[in-house]
């Protein structure tokens, strides 16, 4: 009898047996023994795949990471005195530049359009082609393939890196983690320095950089940025997806039956089990249980147990799955990009068809037409001229010695071109009420005031007017701002206190 069976006849034996105190008595708990309720991370040790859909992971990882370390040494000639970068968050001149498109502070609009274009694109996106952006685009998953490929090419692919993470401490062991985490650390540093160059023109920055004469604040974002691209790139990884990242469970929302998503044939896949050459495929699924889309995959799950919230949806299980369906001359995508529906109907003997135009795609659709409209027809009728004025409060009025009532007002001239301007401010009431500009004498109908480029100008104007011709106590006046050279006007409503009571 073998060790198994003399377990199982001694379980027999003891479950014949009557019950006694001692047989139900609880065990007297073992004070040595340490429980956790918090269960520590796996590390995943993703497989080298090859694919369509690799190649296309890689192409993204490869623009995205152009776009940003080379985006901040772009040139845009806007002019003397002026920055030439072309993406440019300028702090100290309160400006956002973004090739021939200058954001000033006030025009808080915009970043709002675009915060609501990418929300809502993402949502579009989501419903259509489920995580694309997750898989393919995001940041986190950029720096992470960019991570995961110096690890393969210093310590090897998959059960190379298992074996040697299981190995004792030795120098070769060693040696190799310290070039691995060199490398990760000197891309967090130009992750980072990357980062405080869309805050500083690029190769001033980069100058005074290395000769330690940057400001305090481009090292202390630095430092913040290399260091969160080495944890999460270098050891967080999926962690951020599943732990740290919100829209894992917002997607849900998104997702239906039409939604093109990684899925696993079920039908034809099931029963799995492992095949031998020559064997039927009688009575038995397409899947060989060779888990290579799990081995392959970056979150480290297994697409066969259905659509969950760790899935990133990056399509390498679908090649992993592709190669061995080739080995074992089998059709490809028993893992696809394909919709529940689809897979329904296919088996039903009827003909897939992808469904992208529905309810919610036009939902999204339309919110994503409507607000880019308008942000187009705001930057399209953009006048590069603001009036804004503030009348004087304390005191409202003062009465001058001639029985006169006058008014005080700042006024503030935006002057957005890249050039000098003269602009000529005019007002318009129902009383014939005469302009004055501060530290002058002379009464006039019209003001010129000359305005430097993409600056702010401070006016203070008085309006002075008979109370015997005012009509009422408080009188709207309308003012004018008009630029001589291209005629733009820009207007702002403002009153007149006339003081009686």
């Amino acid at each position: 009898m073998d060790n198994g069976q003399n377990i199982a006849a001694q379980q027999a034996s003891d479950d014949s047996r009557p019950l006694s105190v001692e047989r139900i008595e609880a065990p007297a708990p073992n004070k040595t023994e340490n429980r956790s309720l918090y269960k520590g991370r796996e590390p995943i040790y993703p497989k080298r795949v090859s694919g369509t859909y690799r190649k296309i992971k890689s192409v993204s990882m490869v623009l995205m990471l152009a776009i940003y370390y080379g985006l901040p040494w772009l040139r845009w000639d806007r002019g003397p005195d002026l920055p030439n970068q072309a993406v440019l968050v300028d702090f100290p001149g309160r400006r956002f530049y973004f090739f021939f498109i200058e954001i000033w502070p006030h025009e808080v609009v915009y970043f709002t359009g675009l915060l609501v274009l990418a929300a809502v694109s993402l949502f579009l996106i989501t419903s259509m082609f489920g995580r694309l952006w997750c898989g393919f685009a995001c940041p986190q998953t950029v720096w992470t393939d960019l991570f995961l490929a110096v690890e393969r090419r210093v310590e090897g692919d998959r059960n190379r890196r298992i074996k040697l993470a299981r190995e004792p401490w030795s120098l070769s062991k060693l040696s190799k983690k310290l070039v691995k985490h060199s490398i990760w650390l000197l891309i967090a540093a130009g992750t980072g320095g990357a980062w405080i160059m869309y805050f500083h023109d690029a190769p001033m920055l980069f100058d005074s950089f290395l000769h330690l004469e940057a400001p305090t604040t481009a090292y202390v974002f630095f430092f913040i940025m290399t260091g969160f691209t080495y944890v999460f790139g270098g050891f967080a990884r999926e962690q951020v997806c599943i732990y740290m990242c919100p829209w894992p469970r917002i997607q849900g929302a998104m997702v239906d039956e039409d939604t093109l998503i990684v899925t696993y044939d079920e039908q034809r896949g099931e029963p799995r089990g492992p095949h031998k050459k020559g064997d039927t495929w009688d009575g038995r699924g397409h899947c060989v249980s060779c888990r290579q889309c799990v081995a392959v995959c970056p979150m480290g799950i297994d697409i066969r147990d259905g659509l969950q919230l760790e899935c990133i949806g990056c399509g390498l299980c679908v090649d992993a799955c592709n190669n061995v369906m080739e080995k074992v001359d089998l059709p490809p995508n028993l893992i696809n990009f394909d919709t529940d529906k689809n897979i329904e109907s296919r088996h039903a003997g009827a003909a897939s068809t992808l469904n992208v135009f529905r309810p919610r795609t036009y939902f999204y659709g339309g919110i994503i037409a409507v607000v880019g409209a308008l942000m187009l027809y705001q930057l399209v009728t953009r006048v590069p001229l603001e009036l804004n004025i503030q009348r004087d409060r304390n005191p409202l009025f003062v009465q001058l010695s001639n029985g006169d009532v006058r008014n005080g007002y700042t006024m503030k001239i935006l002057n957005k071109t890249q050039d000098s301007r003269t602009y000529v401010l005019t007002h318009e009431s129902e009383l014939d009420l005469t302009m004055r500009l501060l530290g002058t004498e002379e009464q006039s109908q019209s003001l010129r005031v000359d305005v430097e480029p993409s600056s702010l100008e401070d006016v203070r104007v008085f309006l002075t007017g008979s109370p015997a011709e005012r009509g009422s106590e408080n009188l709207p006046v309308t003012f004018t701002v008009t630029d001589q050279e291209s005629g733009a006007q820009a207007e702002y409503v403002s009153t007149f206190v006339g003081g009686l009571k």
